[in-house]
């Protein structure tokens, strides 16, 4: 949206290699026109902007101290790394970025070697890392394993088993905790760096080593005694005791923008015998940037904007953004239903969960980063006679998929599980799809699953699942705004398992599950043009089925369609089981399923990858005219087989 920064010295820097051959001296310039070309590109595309501006410093010191792509460099999540693919040889696409066809948001496997490792989950890096780390050194092979994971990330538990496992890989790991919320460290400033300098340095190592030497020939009880001081010591002086204890040698907490502290600590790390290593960096989300600066929640994630005003591109108004539908409504419910209580991990807004909370702070809890847990707490409210709605994205829910299975559907807990983010998601690709949840949780006993149509028909669900105490229950809806119904004033109790008849027909029947709704009547309006009467049913749930109304409708119609935006085995596949079981497709029915297809959809507009799915109405339209044998024109074809 503005002319891009003039950066004479990042301009001479293609790879990493390039960078390594400039002078110390220069690598603040570096970094700021590093800065200044971040700014730029993700003014034009929109994105991850205030977690990437605050880890110039440390990506410009690891590839200028550390030999990448050799030494394998793993981000956690993967949204700060903008920074880091500029200067991996990716500069001239960084304003393709979360674009169709352009660089992912993340780190990508398939898209560079200086990306060993794919991410967009949380804390998985220290885990990954150590497995490079613990392969080159099986296979004798050079190479040290750097994970760099943020301090939100290590809320959860999988951060912390990889930390505590990773004594082994000795000095090819090291971690780099990029605190930037100060949720961790103490104050930092020239004494921290000093002491951070000093302890990573080889004299103080060798030196401690020595004495390490020297207490173990002393009696058992002083040996114990010195190594209590060593740590105490260190402990008061650095902070860390929590990583000595889990195995690391702790550096820190050092600023994580001031270079001359960086790159020293870096290389001193990079050069010793001893491992692992963590180091505490303590860094600032949107640093360099005013705007990001002032307020770093609202440039976490932007849409494009202006890069001299910091202003924000407004989408034009329109109807209420799903999760604000789910969030304001079961604030509602809250007020007369004291037992309702509402669950995120970590994603308060992105779930409506902060309008929740807003109205009942006190049965509102954001847990972190920690969905294992969450499932599992919402288990034990329910188990005491609460009614807990745990309102987690789709793609995330796949992380505590045994706690659903274990801790919630085998004992029948009424667990309320609000799935955002449910089917393709545009920009954030496929690492944040919504694909599987209908296949995953309608496999299980006594779960509910639901999917809303609309907006009005989230509100419904909603209520529905508030009132649900027979067992486990899911209610799904996607990512953005809805259609723009109007919003019903009172919720409707919904009938499990019984869906409706939206549309009446007599020859194709379209069952549509979700908000494909639209899309099928969009469809049923063409079919109709070309004389095939067209029924439409919004299921409504996926298990368990409407059977009493699949049946009427099989047998009612020459040729039905299931629609959802789900994988495979999902609502098609529970359709074909009933139809097959009770011989529904032995007269001649054509049976068709349209569902996501068997991949990872990579990044572009939803519409666009619905249509690359097959999922939109021309997709519909042309899925039935092939089963009757017609073509585009609608005109039958003879000896076509079907």
């Amino acid at each position: 949206m503005t002319d891009r920064p003039h950066t004479p010295l990042l301009d001479t820097v293609d790879v990493p290699a390039d960078l390594r051959k400039l002078k110390p001296e220069d690598l603040r310039q570096f970094a700021d026109e590093l800065r200044a070309e971040m700014i730029s590109a993700v003014g034009t595309t929109g994105g991850h902007l205030g977690s990437g501006l605050g880890v110039v410093e440390l990506t410009t010191a690891i590839h200028y101290v550390f030999d990448t792509p050799r030494d394998k460099l793993v981000w956690d999540v993967g949204h700060q790394c903008y920074p880091h693919k500029i200067i991996t040889g990716r500069r001239d696409r960084i304003r393709t970025l979360r674009q169709g066809g352009g660089l992912s948001g993340f780190t990508k496997r398939s898209e560079s070697e200086y990306d060993p490792f794919g991410a967009a989950h949380s804390s998985t890096s220290i885990s990954a890392a150590l497995g490079f780390a613990i392969a080159n050194k099986l296979k004798d092979e050079p190479g040290r394993a750097i994970a760099v994971i943020g301090d939100g990330s290590m809320s959860a538990g999988m951060a912390y088993e990889a930390m505590n496992n990773a004594k082994q890989a000795g000095n090819r790991l090291i971690v780099i905790l990029n605190d930037n919320d100060m949720s961790i460290a103490p104050p930092v400033g020239g004494l921290s760096a000093y002491l951070a300098k000093l302890v990573s340095s080889r004299p103080f190592l060798e030196l401690r080593e020595i004495a390490r030497r020297f207490a173990r020939k002393l009696p058992e009880p002083l040996h114990k005694a010195a190594k209590k001081t060593d740590e105490y010591a260190r402990g008061m002086a650095m902070g860390g005791t929590l990583f000595e204890e889990l195995g690391f040698y702790y550096v820190g907490p050092i600023d994580g923008h001031n270079l001359d502290h960086l790159i020293p600590i870096l290389e001193n790390v990079r050069d010793s015998d001893h491992g692992p290593v963590l180091i505490h960096a303590v860094t600032k989300k949107g640093k360099g940037y005013a705007p990001a600066e002032a307020a770093a929640d609202k440039y976490h994630g932007v849409q494009k904007f202006d890069v001299i005003t910091g202003e924000q591109a407004k989408a034009p108004p329109g109807p209420p953004a799903y999760q604000n539908v789910f969030g304001e409504t079961l604030a509602k419910l809250a007020e007369t239903d004291k037992r309702i209580v509402a669950i995120t991990a970590a994603m308060p807004s992105g779930t409506g969960v902060d309008k929740f909370a807003k109205v009942h702070p006190d049965r509102s809890f954001d847990v972190g980063i920690a969905e294992q847990h969450a499932v599992t707490f919402a288990a034990g409210l329910a188990a005491q006679g609460m009614r807990p709605f745990a309102a987690i994205y789709s793609t995330f829910l796949q992380r505590a998929y045994d706690q659903v299975v274990h801790d919630v559907a085998i004992q029948n807990l009424p667990v309320r599980f609000a799935i955002d983010r449910a089917g393709l998601v545009g920009a954030d690709g496929s690492t944040h799809a919504g694909s599987f949840d209908i296949t995953y949780l309608a496999t299980l006993p006594n779960m509910v699953v639901m999917a809303a149509a609309d907006e009005a028909e989230l509100v419904h669900m909603t209520y529905t699942a508030a009132e649900h105490d027979a067992g486990p229950i899911a209610f799904r809806y996607p990512r953005g705004n809805g259609t723009g119904v109007a919003l019903p004033a009172v919720p409707q109790k919904l009938e499990i398992g019984k869906g409706r008849v939206v549309r009446e027909g007599k020859t194709v029947a379209i069952l549509s599950l979700g908000t494909r709704l639209a899309e099928a009547l969009k469809a049923a309006d063409t079919l109709e043009a070309r004389g095939l009467s067209t029924s439409v049913i919004d299921l409504r749930f996926a298990k368990p089925l409407d059977e009493e109304l699949i049946r009427r409708t099989l047998a009612a119609h020459e040729v039905c369609v299931t629609v959802e935006e789900g994988s495979i085995g999902g609502l098609g596949a529970h359709v074909l089981t009933l139809a097959s079981d009770e011989g529904l497709i032995d007269a001649g029915l054509k049976l068709r399923t349209l569902r996501l297809p068997d991949m990872f959809q990579d990044q572009d507009k939803p519409e666009l990858q619905y249509d690359a799915a097959g999922l939109n109405a021309p997709q519909i339209v042309d899925t039935v005219l092939k089963a009757l044998r017609h073509n585009s024109a609608g005109v039958e074809e003879a000896g076509v087989r079907a």
